[in-house]
């Protein structure tokens, strides 16, 4: 994010310079943006995460209900996830496709007829947008949000904080601890 503004503002490509190495970096950070992923997926160290990518595909009728009061009523018993951070898990990895695929066009242009640049620099610009503001809202929202926070950089929540915003999910752990003697994840 921090290359394309140099890119698409004159007055930030005005303070940075070198507009040509700043493209090429914005280029390369963009075709290694899944990499990390991908290798996140893969092998025995990735199986919580396919496990979240599981139950992120899961929708329950009342996270679906709720999705179409935009938020006015609770879910009886929210999930690990809610039908918010789902949606953003969906719009993240489809702007990564998205954004990969037609940053691709835009940098390998000669393999392309026009029509396709065109509406791949649409596209990206406009998605880029979009993720500008969702990163902004995140960012904002984490900031205001200390148990929020917290748990991104230290990897869990507490359990009255999980009581409150993940009950279905604490009572699947709690099962889970019960059933092996362990804690759960």
């Amino acid at each position: 994010m921090a290359t394309a503004l140099p890119l698409y503002f004159v007055q930030v490509e005005s303070l940075v310079g070198r507009r040509a190495l700043v493209a090429e970096i914005h280029t390369w950070s963009g075709v290694a943006l899944p990499v990390p992923l991908i290798i996140s997926l893969m092998g025995p160290w990735g199986a919580r995460l396919r496990r979240d990518i599981r139950r992120v595909n899961i929708w329950t009728a009342n996270e679906v209900r709720w999705l179409w009061s935009v938020g006015r009523r609770g879910i009886p018993e929210p999930d690990k996830f809610n039908p918010g951070q789902k949606l953003n898990t969906l719009f993240t990895a489809g702007a990564i496709v998205v954004m990969l695929g037609t940053g691709s066009i835009l940098k390998w242009y000669r393999f392309f007829p026009l029509d396709w640049r065109t509406g791949a620099t649409f596209v990206h610009d406009v998605l880029a947008s979009a993720i500008f503001l969702v990163v902004a809202g995140h960012i904002a929202f984490a900031l205001t949000h200390r148990d929020a926070l917290r748990s991104m950089f230290k990897g869990w929540v507490t359990e009255p904080w999980a009581e409150r915003h993940a009950s279905g999910w604490l009572k699947e752990e709690r099962a889970a601890t019960e059933s092996t003697g362990r804690s759960g994840e």
